[in-house]
């Protein structure tokens, strides 16, 4: 018999559904907590565990169930209140939540995660350090432009400090890649692709583990450059892109546009597109997937960029 598990996670509860009709166990939402949720699903041997993504509070638990085996899929909520309203699901509880889950676990079947090693982990969290860093900098020079003038040394003297603190992180990030021989060879191999700097790198060996794992519709998919079709009837509406992982495709999308410049297949790809009467902003999406393909294939093969020779992609 297939046993599909939903958990519904809150700051300070777990509730877990061993089957969309069962009874609903709570625990906190804290390491005892987890630990008897994980011997209650070792012995239960569920086929799939889905919890939703709660904005960080689901990653001890993910984590706990992942590392003992366990098949879980992380999936967005947004999706599975969609699901709830198909089904005819309306009301809203805690309880009802992870009964939801487990009943949209075996209706759907969402691809199971792939949690990055710990020292992914690290290097995603120093990549996302950088991020923010870069994002108070530029808050703080746009500050500067409404300061008035007697104030403008403070503002000044933060930016400072903030310059000095990117560069630290910056390069504890080259540190740590040079210092790992599978970070330092996967970063070579991406990087000899045009178009490929060290920001794009680095985001791909952190926040995308299943480069290189999944085949071409898959990984464009999961970071969300694969158009949708609106179609109905006689109507035909335009494709677009949606849901994915934005943190991946908003340096994936400053990279393609340097590619098209710099990249012989990328650049051929683009120009070809607009002979076609492509608008350059679909044309650019449309790039954005073809170079994730492209280092998909790199990544997978363990191979790097030649644009003489056409990739098996």
């Amino acid at each position: 018999m297939n046993v599909f598990v939903g958990i519904d996670v809150s700051k300070a509860h777990l509730d877990v559904a061993v089957g969309k009709d069962a009874e609903v166990v709570r625990t906190g939402n804290d390491e005892k907590g987890i630990a008897m949720i994980t011997s209650l699903l070792q012995d239960a041997q569920p086929d799939l565990v889905v919890v939703e993504s709660t904005g960080g509070l689901e990653r001890a638990l993910i984590a706990a169930l992942y590392l003992v085996g366990l098949p879980v899929a992380l999936v967005n909520p947004g999706r599975v209140r969609e699901y709830a309203k198909a089904i005819g699901q309306l009301a809203k509880t805690d309880k009802i939540d992870a009964r939801l889950l487990a009943n949209f676990a075996e209706g759907v079947k969402p691809p199971k995660v792939i949690l990055p090693s710990e020292q992914e982990q690290y290097l995603s969290a120093l990549v996302t350090r950088r991020r923010q860093v870069v994002d108070m900098l530029t808050a703080e020079q746009n500050h500067l432009l409404s300061t008035p003038i007697r104030l403008r040394p403070l503002v000044e003297r933060n930016m400072d400090w903030l310059e000095q603190q990117k560069k630290e992180v910056e390069k504890q990030l080259e540190d740590f890649i040079e210092h790992d021989s599978n970070f330092r060879a996967k970063s070579d191999l991406l990087r000899s692709a045009p178009g490929v700097g060290p920001v794009l790198s680095k985001i791909l060996i952190s926040d995308l583990p299943e480069l290189g794992q999944l085949d071409r519709k898959k990984i464009a998919s999961l970071v969300g450059v694969a158009p949708f079709n609106k179609d109905s009837g006689r109507f035909r509406g335009k494709r677009r892109i949606k849901g994915g992982r934005a943190n991946i495709r908003s340096v994936l999308y400053m990279a393609t546009v340097s590619a098209i410049r710099c990249n012989p297949i990328i650049n051929i790809f683009y120009l070809r597109l607009l002979s076609y009467g492509k608008e350059k902003k679909l044309a650019i999406v449309a790039c954005m997937r073809k170079f994730l393909v492209i280092l998909n294939a790199m990544v997978r093969d363990m191979r790097p960029f030649r644009a003489v020779l056409p990739l098996d992609i």
